[in-house]
């Protein structure tokens, strides 16, 4: 599993995932991806146009994070997932916690918005 992470200019941190995100791949980016959503009021959008798998294990983990970075007053979103992987967060009902948007401005906008 990939992970590569920067901060945007306007103070949103930008995580793109690339490979399973299995239990061997979630179990390989767990602590930094912690760490990286980490903060009072972060900003964070997770781009997942390079996962081409995504198992229960990567949704708990994208789920807990979610919560997590919202009880500290901040927002996460999801980004571009390939097909498949959006068809399993909408029939996960992931879409309901984490919006999940196709273009990076929308999703950038979103996370600005008061």
């Amino acid at each position: 599993m990939e992970m590569r992470y920067n901060e945007l200019e306007n103070g949103i941190s930008l995580i793109k995932l690339g490979g399973k995100l299995d239990i061997i791949g979630t179990g390989e980016i767990e602590t930094k991806f912690t760490g990286y959503c980490s903060g009072d009021n972060v900003r964070v959008i997770v781009d997942l146009s390079g996962v081409d798998f995504l198992a229960s294990i990567g949704i708990r983990l994208l789920m807990l994070i979610a919560k997590s970075i919202a009880t500290r007053g901040g927002k996460m979103v999801l980004l571009n997932p390939i097909p498949d992987v959006h068809n399993v967060l909408e029939i996960t009902g992931i879409p309901a916690i984490i919006p999940i948007y196709s273009q990076l401005e929308s999703a950038e906008t979103v996370l600005l918005a008061p």
